[in-house]
């Protein structure tokens, strides 16, 4: 049970807040120079998947050595194999911006990641049906619906942008079906961190019992996101192998981007922090939430990001060789997100003065 008193508009605001964090988190790519891209993401992954993970849990979690000896094995080991699922996901996700830019990566696998992440642990424990009977569970429902179909316009939009680089000979790497299906990889496993979470459940429970208070989810981190470093770094260090890039670690090659190497690193731990400013924020978010339409909180945040990430796009400049009917699809799409968010909100907002009626 969520021994926090409910707030469901500060857990929103929250979610926002953690959402911005992942919609900005690649963008200092862009900085990085000399370093091939197993490289790159070998070291964000070393900060956001394993070092801050287990100093967050650290900082924050009272008695964390406690905790962990009392905390059930299973419980740390399936959040774990769930995790290194996760860090394939991941992996696809950083791949796929490659081919179809930061906007319809974000829309398509994180659209897919929000439906799949959200209703799927409720019907696996057989509580949908009563979640979805409660008050307020039609405008959530609305909410998620109307999400897809913003997804659905970012999706069209980038078949658009396709279309428009193709006329103009100026795709560059540009790939919608390279990038749409590695983004379908990424959105379906993507959303099993979501399971990854609730496999922490009893993990978490224990962290409560000791006191840390709206900080006890991060103490699932070290065992879902550890996870996925595992299968990151493996994956990584067979690109490495198969390029003899290993030493980009420890030096560049003699030109002008020799002296670039703290560079690169602050920029990958800069992409680490924004990334695992993401999962701070979201525990925070969901623990405010209630008991109500927690199970939302995946649904908020992954819409969230994917509103963000499209601003972001816009930002970057991603859409700027684009015929108009291209940009009124991109704003059709954000105005749709916001419109589910705002339904997702006022479910969550109904459920909690229900609960506070009947209590």
């Amino acid at each position: 049970m969520n021994d926090i008193a409910p707030n469901p508009l500060l857990g929103v605001g929250l979610h926002a807040v953690g959402a911005v964090f992942a919609a900005s988190c690649y963008t200092p790519q862009k900085k990085v120079k000399g370093w091939s891209w197993q490289t790159y993401w070998i070291a964000q992954a070393s900060f956001c998947w394993f070092l801050l993970p287990i100093i967050g849990a650290f900082l924050t979690i009272p008695d964390l050595l406690a905790v962990l000896r009392e905390a059930p094995t299973s419980a740390m080991r399936n959040s774990f194999f769930l995790g290194m699922a996760y860090g394939i996901g991941g992996t696809a996700f950083g791949i796929a911006i490659r081919y179809i830019g930061f906007s319809l990566t974000y829309a398509i696998a994180v659209g897919l990641s929000s439906v799949l992440g959200t209703l799927i642990p409720p019907l696996v424990h057989g509580t949908l049906g009563d979640t979805l009977h409660k008050t307020g569970a039609s405008w959530v429902i609305a909410g998620i619906v109307v999400g897809t179909l913003g997804i659905a316009f970012a999706g069209w939009a980038g078949r658009l942008k396709e279309n428009d680089l193709a006329a103009q000979d100026n795709r560059g790497e540009f790939s919608l079906t390279k990038g749409l299906l590695i983004s379908l990889l990424a959105g379906v496993l993507s959303a099993v961190y979501g399971f990854a979470l609730d496999a922490g459940t009893p993990i978490v429970d224990v962290a409560a019992a000791h006191g840390a208070g709206v900080f006890k989810g991060n103490v699932v981190y070290i065992f879902s996101n550890t996870g996925a470093f595992v299968t990151t770094a493996v994956y990584c260090l067979y690109l490495h192998l198969r390029h003899q890039t290993l030493g980009e670690l420890v030096e560049l090659p003699a030109g002008p981007e020799k002296s670039r190497l703290p560079v690169n690193f602050a920029m990958a731990a800069l992409t680490g922090l924004l990334w695992y400013g993401q999962f701070f924020f979201y525990n925070l978010g969901h623990v405010h939430m209630g008991d109500k339409f927690a199970f939302t909180s995946w649904a908020i945040h992954m819409i969230m990001l994917v509103l963000f990430s499209n601003l972001m796009g816009v930002m970057l400049r991603e859409w700027q060789h684009c015929r108009r009917l291209t940009h009124t699809t991109v704003a059709l799409a954000l105005v749709v997100l916001v419109a589910a968010v705002l339904l997702l909100t006022y479910g969550n907002y109904l459920g909690d003065l229900a609960a506070k009626a009947s209590g």
